[in-house]
């Protein structure tokens, strides 16, 4: 059975798309950064997929697709996570299970760790935060490209486009079409703003340290399942070691020929893995 999808935002400004059946377990799709990004863009053709199983929210990060930004004074996992547990308040539920994909693989860890009672089992796919380069050199590729985008003289479609082309095996998914639409996205004035706030929080010496999710992963008592692209250049597969180490419930799942966008570029495979270990609650 196919569910339709809703769009609707909270009194807070935290826009989300809806699907599934309401009785369901509730599962979170938090998508990651970068120029334009959204909960659409990242996970659009995920959501009917889950929406039959689950009751299913795809939210905009603060800062992206419809969502306010809202101040940032806090981390930006932390001031997104809080904004999760708002939306979750005014839609009235208390526990979710939640996907996150780099940043919102930080977002979701930051959740799980300020909220343990309302986050269920974790998959988080080349998750910011938690990756820890143990041979990769830092800034990596893809964290070098997103810098560009903005510095001067100022965002280009090209620059855009090479920052796309990192985060996947196959180019061929970096269309024209996704160039322009994300290039759209992310230079409305309201987006560079958030996107120049957010970067302050990663950077800030009294902000800096809850970002380093990697240092609290011994504290997470989910169920994770980690999947990592093998040729992902944003989060390279050496950031996994360091929390499969320290996560007592954790497991990982490596896709060969695979980069940071494993829900697109092992769409059957990501879906069926994802919805067989959200099912397995309790066993």
């Amino acid at each position: 059975m196919d569910f339709d999808t809703t769009s609707r935002r909270t009194s807070a400004g935290v826009h989300y798309h809806e699907a599934g059946p309401t009785g369901a377990a509730t599962v979170v799709l938090l998508h990651g950064g970068g120029p334009g990004a959204s909960a659409w863009s990242n996970f659009g053709r995920n959501v009917p997929v889950f929406a039959r199983q689950f009751h299913t929210l795809a939210v905009d990060q603060p800062g992206y697709g419809r969502s306010e930004a809202g101040t940032i004074t806090d981390h930006y996992f932390t001031h997104a996570a809080d904004a999760l547990a708002g939306l979750l308040d005014e839609l009235g539920l208390e526990r979710v299970h939640l996907i996150g994909n780099s940043l919102g693989g930080g977002t979701a860890v930051r959740f799980a760790l300020r909220h343990p009672k309302r986050a269920g089992r974790l998959v988080l796919m080349g998750p910011g935060g938690l990756s820890l380069n143990v041979f990769a050199p830092d800034p990596t590729e893809g964290v070098k490209r997103l810098m560009a985008f903005a510095a001067p003289p100022g965002p280009t479609r090209e620059k855009l486009a090479a920052f796309l082309r990192t985060l996947v095996h196959d180019p061929s998914l970096v269309t024209d079409e996704l160039v322009e639409e994300r290039f759209q996205a992310a230079t409305d004035p309201a987006a560079l703003r958030a996107m120049k706030a957010m970067g302050a929080s990663f950077t800030d010496p009294a902000r800096y340290e809850e970002g380093l999710l990697w240092r609290e992963a011994h504290r997470l008592r989910n169920e994770v399942l980690l999947i990592w692209g093998r040729e992902d250049r944003v989060n390279p597969l050496d950031g996994a070691l360091v929390a499969l180490k320290l996560i007592r419930r954790a497991r990982l799942h490596v896709f060969g020929g695979c980069g940071h966008w494993a829900q697109l570029e092992r769409f059957d495979e990501f879906n069926r893995l994802a919805i067989d270990f959200l099912e397995g609650e309790g066993q």
